[in-house]
Formats: C-alpha cells, sequence, structure tokens
C-alpha cells in the first residue's frame, strides 16, 4: 500500500475510495492516515481528495436513498421483518426528528467513526432533507474530519503512529464503550 502512496495516481486513487466510502460500508479513514504517514508534505492535499470524494460519495448515497424512497419507501417501512425493529410511525417521526435537527444529526454524526457515512447520507435522502445544507453540513464535517488527520499526521506524525500502534486496544475498547453507550441511550428514549 505504501508504494501506492506515491504512485503518480495515489490523489485519483484516494479520491475514487472516499466516494465509494460514502456510497459502501468501508472503512477509508485508515487508509488516509497511510498516505498522510508516507507523503506529510501532502497531508492537506490528501485531506482535500479525501473531502470532495467523501462529498460527491455522499450526495450520490443520497439520492439512491432520495429514490429508493419515491420508488418504494412506503412497502420498505411496511414489510414484516422491518417492523420488528422498527414502526412506520416511528420511521416517520424518526425522518421528521431528522429533519428538525438535521444541521447537528449531520455535524454529529459525520464526524464520529461509529456511525458510518454511508448510513447519515442514505438515510438523508430517505427522509427527503435538503439537498443544499445536506451537502453545506456534509462539506463542514468531513473537511473537518480529514483536515484534523492531516493536522495532526503534520505536526506529530510519528509519535501518531506509535500512539496508534501502542494503545490501538485500548481505542478500540473505548470506542467500543461509546457504541454501547450510544445504543443504551437511544434504546432507553425510545421505550
Amino acid at each position: 500500500m505504501s508504494q501506492q502512496v506515491y504512485s503518480p495516481y495515489a490523489g485519483y486513487l484516494l479520491g475514487i475510495m472516499f466516494y465509494f466510502e460514502a456510497i459502501l460500508f468501508l472503512p477509508t479513514d485508515p487508509i488516509l492516515v497511510l498516505y498522510c504517514l508516507e507523503r506529510r508534505d501532502r497531508a492537506f492535499w490528501y485531506a482535500t481528495v479525501a473531502t470532495i470524494g467523501s462529498v460527491l460519495g455522499g450526495l450520490t448515497s443520497y439520492a439512491i436513498g432520495y429514490y429508493l424512497w419515491h420508488t418504494a419507501g412506503d412497502a420498505i417501512i411496511h414489510q414484516s421483518w422491518l417492523n420488528r425493529f422498527v414502526k412506520p410511525e416511528t420511521f416517520l417521526y424518526l425522518c421528521d426528528r431528522y429533519r428538525t435537527y438535521e444541521s447537528w444529526a449531520i455535524l454529529v454524526a459525520g464526524m464520529t467513526p461509529i456511525i458510518p457515512f454511508k448510513a447519515v447520507t442514505l438515510t438523508a435522502g430517505f427522509c427527503k432533507l435538503s439537498v443544499l445544507p445536506f451537502l453545506v453540513y456534509s462539506s463542514i464535517v468531513r473537511g473537518f474530519r480529514f483536515f484534523l488527520v492531516a493536522v495532526l499526521i503534520t505536526i506529530w506524525g510519528a509519535q501518531m503512529k506509535e500512539f496508534i500502534d501502542r494503545y490501538f486496544g485500548v481505542l478500540v475498547a473505548l470506542v467500543l464503550l461509546v457504541v454501547g453507550m450510544i445504543v443504551w441511550i437511544i434504546r432507553s428514549l425510545y421505550q
């Protein structure tokens, strides 16, 4: 993978990966970290490419969700297997809340690695959020996230890699703890 970073097509490959990250469930943040670690002089360029690819992929995912709802949404939310988890009324209520708190929902979910960006973008289309604010908030949050990686790698490159390698198990445990707390909070809100 490190040879790929030195390829003349490295930026294109990174952009394509981040485009598909927003459509498919692909963990691409470690790839950005690798790119930035290998070429710290290009870290901000890679953050820019990742942001553009991610936002364009998010727009594609939004369109998929929008047209999926338009063509089959009513049939989907009335599926008996799905209704075991989410009732149609609950789904419509959650879509209404998503529209009400659109900016916060996108900003929080787009920043955390716990919630896949694909889930944010697809449901934004499915719940018919306004496109322009969706693009603005997606650009802000994805740019902030990726440029934060670039800044941290530029400043503390080798130390960051060593820290991640040394405390990977602790970091994974913390992420799992946060996920568990979020699930518990959501379940307690809807009981």
